[in-house]
């Protein structure tokens, strides 16, 4: 920016240069000052009056200087844009580098306030993830100064959720501003990973129900959801406080759903034939593959292949029982 503005005073003083020059030599009015400097330094040279010899001496040297700053000014502009260029192409290449090493991690569609604080969020629980959002000032505002991968493009296109590696990730979140997009993008990408975890913003229940329809696992209203929690405070604020102690990460104590892959230990094991009561974990719920939930689940529970166990119990308790779940 220094060197725009560099450049711009340059031509200022030419300018001015120029027409005092013209109005002490020749004589000329204002007018015909500024109309014969403008076309001395575009080099049209269209002769308005005839000049004298100071005044063709002078027009001779502001030529010379002319052409002087402007091939500065040319140079200086070109290596501006240059390096720009260059630091946009590197960045690019880096970002996407860094992108395609990625498995298993978050997509965030939309970097408006619940985008941010979705991308906070995962931050603080050491998640990975990449942003997606079509607003390239905020985007690099925003995710440059934290390094978090980040592309600038249209969520909505199948090429650019192609670049965040969506075929790899672990879920997706539609927060754009409109529900429209938001549909158009939860469609898009259940059509690409049939099998993603989809979660979408809505603003109202019609749009939740089309979100649904579109193949979103979870909708969220903020409005509602958001009305729900303080309801829940008002009522029983001690177990929102409990809820929110063991959610945070860092805390002495953590809930977490953990996903029983085809070849973990515990599959075919009742919940007492497990050691998982020794390690300190509790189960405090199952979400079966067909949608049956058990709630709390009784000891003879068996653990089965794609069960969703509700696992609560101090951090290195459950850092323990996921260091015993294969990827």
């Amino acid at each position: 920016m220094r060197r725009i503005l560099i450049i711009i005073l340059l031509l200022l003083v030419l300018t001015t240069v120029g027409i005092i020059g013209f109005r002490l030599i020749e004589g000329w009015d204002w007018i015909d000052c500024v109309y014969y400097t403008v076309v001395t330094v575009t080099t049209v040279g269209y002769e308005i009056h005839p000049l004298s010899d100071e005044g063709k001496l002078f027009v001779t040297f502001y030529l010379v200087t002319c052409l002087g700053i402007f091939t500065y000014s040319a140079f200086q502009l070109g290596q501006w844009v240059v390096s720009a260029e260059m630091r946009s192409f590197w960045e690019l290449r880096r970002m996407q580098k860094k992108i395609d090493q990625l498995d298993g991690h978050y997509i965030v569609c939309g970097m408006g306030r619940m985008g941010r604080t979705i991308c906070d969020n995962l931050e603080e629980q050491g998640q990975p993830f990449v942003v997606i959002d079509t607003d390239e000032e905020r985007v690099i505002s925003l995710c440059q100064s934290k390094d978090w991968p980040h592309i600038v493009g249209d969520a909505t296109d199948d090429g650019i959720l192609q670049l965040a590696a969506i075929e790899r990730a672990k879920s997706l979140a539609a927060v754009l501003p409109t529900d429209a997009d938001n549909v158009y993008v939860c469609l898009t990408a259940r059509l690409m990973v049939p099998e993603l975890q989809i979660v979408v913003r809505a603003s109202d229940d019609k749009a939740a129900a089309k979100m649904r329809q579109a193949g979103a696992n979870r909708v969220v209203s903020p409005y509602r959801q958001g009305a729900l929690k303080m309801a829940r405070f008002m009522v029983s604020p001690n177990v929102e406080d409990f809820l929110e102690i063991a959610g945070k990460r860092g805390q002495e104590l953590e809930l977490v759903d953990i996903q029983v892959a085809d070849d973990s230990p515990y599959v075919g094991k009742q919940l007492t034939e497990t050691n998982l009561r020794a390690m300190g974990v509790m189960i405090i719920g199952i979400r079966r593959n067909n949608g049956e939930r058990l709630m709390p689940p009784p000891g003879t529970a068996q653990i089965e292949s794609g069960d969703c166990l509700f696992a609560f119990g101090s951090s290195s308790a459950i850092n323990e029982m996921i260091g015993n779940m294969p990827e």
